[in-house]
């Protein structure tokens, strides 16, 4: 019997030890929660635990045990019950007669743990009691949480059934912006649309388009991803990798893909900034990860340093350093949501330390944070308590807590609202809906300032920006250096303090290519991101005033160009026989002399205008001569300076018709010396009556004035712009090539008939005689526009005008010095050759030589040949010259022998011949 009552009591034994095994694992997957009675209850979620237990699976349906406890999960909920508290307390809810009770639960960061318990609150059949504490029948009027989007999207869509508002305090998923599809969703802070793009206007102003993105698989991570790409590429960032980790930081594949992102980091040193929507977690094991590979690869330490964009869900969690220092880790720049003040919460921490244990009566999460502060049994209950509270307070994040109390505060003031006009106590008298519409329609306050959600459900006051920096051992997470503003997209210094840090960031690189300079343009190879590119320069006419430009702007080929690798288009220069040139000022001096010259001329011929020399040279005819140079030299002037229509117009039409006055006058000169010395004395009859010099002259001249009259009405020069590549001619255009070169061929016709007949009358009486020097101002002037045809013609640019200038001096000048400066010299320093007995003397000694050069050969020359071919000019009839120079020589036969010289030639008489003549 013995081995009987030994086996019941080992079977009674395992009994017993199963069911305490039982119970302890009740025990551990029992659901830990806070809770405080009042009139209307508030739900919370946080995550007190970072996850759960996945190694023990089940098909059946179980509640999987939370590991892993969180320090700032618990400071998260105790900033909930200290809200609460200070709210009962309020005047709005003591107006309302009525208090507000909470229940808060641990989601364990686990989204099917968050809809067990989610479901457990919104069930008002249950009736929780424990420690003389009841909420039984009470039903769950409102919650606050999740702090994950991807739990605040799950238990939207179930606390969506019933309608009862949500408020969460750090779910920034875009989606939950979407009332279509989560109506009774709110949130404090705003969502990850504006997180995204404050991130994108930081690298852009630190000109950072190269970088890395490490985030996590769920809700929260793919929808920050893909915003922050959308508008990094819209802003020509580039990502050169995206790292996504499994959101469980307790997964089987975590480590791997740690492995693999700081691998991938150290692989792309150009990329020296990385954003990340990581988990604090994630990040710690990352940088562990990435010394540990720095170091197995023989780098330094330092080359992990790296600028890290920390999203708000790690940027104020000083944990992931581990045991690395932030000179290690490199520059930390994160983004937080707007915070309050901490003196209510920091009171409540101090009661917490005075209550000691007593405080863990309503909340196991205090319970649970003791049992592991205290797991050796090494620290005594006060000591322990003053621990507990110095850990909180290092985890302490001003935003969550401010925004805890703001979501808090708004439910409080919504269900006063609606409380003032009814009796709150009494369950089921509210709805959860109610309390949503009042959410939405009304104000709520919050330390002197009003807040409103926005059609949106959102509440968006922009971010804080922080520079994390270390002091000592210590590193500072809290440092605010600027705030960002989303509605218009920029930042504004607060903390000048830190400035230097900011400044330093702007020493750090992180792009793919060097920036290409102004004057060279991005080339991306095909397949490549956009941000790898070779620089190229610009080509001519072509132009980037920036850096990094995609493309080279043109310039305006009218009246811009630029060289090659240019960053500006320069105007063209405005090129013409511009008046400063020196060239110019030669031929303008030239112009002004000849001017002068022809004036002074001009006055000398008038004051001796009755003396033998002037009457010899033309005498009115003279005055008209020089008259015509003067406005030849003027009309060369015109050639000068930036032309314009008149100036156009004017300077050919004026040098053809003033140099055609000129050679019709010499055109009569010439005629009248042949009238008078070399015609045979019977034509001179009839040459007589034809030779009209006025008429010749107006004829000439006006053929050259309707020539003119025609180009100008027809086809008239006008002033045009050629353009060169890097300038702009200014010139003019003759509108017909072909009237100009009848103008000219005009005058050319008229000056070879000038030679003609200067050169028939070369060896005349050399006071009468200026047919050598006609020929030779003739000569002159015809090689002159000769040699100016073919240079006009393949000459182009500044100076073409300057070539007519010179041969149209030139042709003047021969005039001028050829046809009265020997008159001239003779009027100021020849006086004695300047008068009536020394024109007399010339006279008879050139009839005398040319008698006297006549050969006489006998029998073979008849009289008639003879006195047709020489003649005797009486000195004696030469009083003085005639008093119109116009008149040709008479010639009359001389039959009074007396009165003429007789010239004897052998045993012939000769008829003597007697001319008066004038020249």
């Amino acid at each position: 019997m013995a081995w009987v009552s030994l086996l019941i009591y080992l079977l009674t034994l395992l009994f017993f030890i199963i069911l305490e095994i039982g119970h302890a694992t009740e025990k551990t997957t029992r659901v830990l929660d806070a809770t405080a009675p009042g009139d209307i209850i508030i739900g919370g979620i946080f995550p007190i635990h970072e996850d759960v237990d996945r190694e023990k699976n089940s098909f059946a349906p179980h509640l999987k045990p939370c590991i892993r406890f969180q320090d700032r999960g618990l400071v998260r909920a105790l900033s909930m019950i200290n809200a609460i508290e200070i709210v009962n307390k309020s005047p709005p809810l003591a107006d309302a007669n009525i208090t507000l009770g909470y229940w808060i639960v641990d989601s364990c960061s686990d989204v099917s743990t968050a809809l067990r318990v989610t479901a457990q609150l919104t069930q008002q059949a249950n009736c929780h009691r424990r420690n003389n504490t009841s909420i039984c029948g009470q039903p769950v009027m409102a919650f606050i949480g999740a702090s994950y989007s991807e739990i605040s999207i799950a238990i939207a869509r179930q606390l969506t059934l019933k309608m009862i508002p949500q408020i969460s305090y750090s779910s920034t998923a875009v989606i939950l912006s979407d009332k279509s599809r989560f109506p009774a969703f709110m949130r404090t802070i705003p969502n990850d649309k504006h997180q995204t793009a404050a991130m994108v206007s930081l690298l852009i102003t630190y000109g950072w388009n190269w970088v890395g993105i490490v985030t996590t698989d769920g809700n929260y991570g793919q929808s920050a991803l893909d915003h922050f790409v959308s508008q990094a590429s819209e802003n020509g960032i580039c990502v050169a990798f995206k790292s996504v980790l499994p959101q469980s930081v307790t997964s089987q594949d975590v480590f791997s893909a740690i492995a693999e992102t700081a691998e991938t980091i150290y692989k792309n040193p150009k990329v020296q900034v990385i954003v990340s929507f990581a988990k604090p977690t994630h990040m710690m094991f990352l940088y562990q990860e990435l010394k540990n590979q720095m170091l197995k690869a023989g780098q330094n330490i330092k080359s992990m340093r790296r600028v890290w964009v920390a999203s708000d869900s790690w940027s104020s969690s000083s944990s992931v350093k581990g045991n690395l220092t932030l000179e290690d880790i490199g520059h930390i720049v994160g983004f937080t949501f707007k915070s309050g003040d901490l003196s209510s919460f920091n009171e409540y921490l101090s009661r917490l330390e005075a209550a000691g244990h007593d405080y863990t009566g309503n909340n196991s999460f205090m319970l649970e944070f003791y049992t592991q502060l205290n797991a050796n049994k090494s620290s005594g209950d006060t000591e322990l308590v003053s621990k507990a509270v110095n850990t909180l307070r290092e985890h302490i994040h001003a935003d969550t807590v401010f925004s805890v109390e703001m979501a808090v505060n708004a439910i409080a003031q919504a269900v006063a609202s609606i409380c003032r006009s009814r009796d709150c106590k009494t369950p089921g008298t509210v709805e959860p809906w109610e309390v949503l519409r009042a959410l939405w329609m009304q104000e709520f306050k919050l330390r002197e300032k009003r807040y409103k959600f926005d059609s949106r459900g959102d509440i968006n006051m922009g971010y804080d920006v922080t520079m994390w920096r270390s002091d000592g051992g210590n590193i500072h997470v809290h440092d605010v250096v600027a705030e960002y503003h989303p509605h218009n997209n920029n930042f504004t210094h607060t903390n000048y303090n830190t400035t230097q840090h900011l400044q330093d960031l702007k020493h750090i690189i992180s792009k793919c290519s060097n920036s290409c300079i102004p004057g060279e343009f991005k080339k991306t190879a095909e397949g490549q991101h956009t941000c790898c590119y070779e620089c190229i320069k610009c080509t001519e006419n072509y132009y980037t005033n920036n850096t990094d430009m995609d493309q080279c702007l043109s310039c305006d080929t009218n009246t811009e160009w630029s060289p090659e690798g240019s960053s500006t288009c320069n105007p063209k220069a405005l090129l013409f026989f511009s008046w400063r040139d020196g060239f110019a000022v030669v031929l303008l001096s030239f112009s002004a002399l000849g001017i002068l010259l022809a004036l002074l001329v001009s006055a000398l011929f008038l004051h001796q205008r009755d003396t033998p020399v002037v009457k010899a040279a033309g005498g009115p005819l003279s005055q008209t001569i020089l008259f015509s140079l003067t406005i030849s030299y003027i009309s060369a002037m015109l050639f000068v300076g930036q032309p314009n229509s008149f100036q156009c117009k004017a300077r050919q039409v004026l040098f053809g018709i003033s140099f055609t006055l000129c050679v019709s006058c010499i055109l009569v000169k010439t005629l009248q010396i042949l009238l008078a010395f070399q015609f045979d004395p019977e034509l001179q009859g009839v040459l007589r009556r034809l030779y009209q010099p006025y008429a010749i002259i107006s004829i000439c001249v006006a053929l050259q004035i309707t020539t003119c009259i025609c180009w100008l009405v027809l086809k008239s020069p006008f002033n045009h712009i050629i353009r060169y590549p890097t300038s702009l001619l200014v010139d003019c255009h003759e509108g017909s090539y072909l009237a100009f070169g009848v103008m000219l061929g005009y005058i050319a016709v008229l000056a070879f008939g000038c030679f003609i007949c200067a050169f028939k009358g070369r060896k005349l009486p050399q006071q009468y005689n200026e047919a050598k020097f006609i020929t030779f101002s003739m000569l002159l002037y015809l090689i002159s526009w000769l040699l100016f045809v073919p240079v006009y013609v393949t000459t182009s640019g500044v100076y073409l005008p300057a070539v007519e200038m010179v041969v149209i001096l030139i042709s003047n000048y021969g005039i001028l010095s050829c046809h009265f400066f020997p008159k001239c010299y003779i009027i100021l320093f020849k006086k004695d050759q300047n008068t009536k007995s020394a024109f007399r003397k010339n006279l008879y000694d050139y009839s005398s030589k040319t008698t006297d050069s006549v050969s006489v050969s006998g029998s073979t020359v008849s009289e008639r040949e003879f006195s047709a071919q020489n003649f005797i000019i009486s000195p004696s009839s030469l009083s003085v010259p005639a008093a119109n120079p116009l008149k040709p020589a008479v010639v009359t036969n001389c039959r009074d022998k007396t009165s003429c010289t007789g010239l004897h030639r052998g045993s012939i008489t000769r008829h003597c011949l007697r001319r008066s003549t004038s020249i």
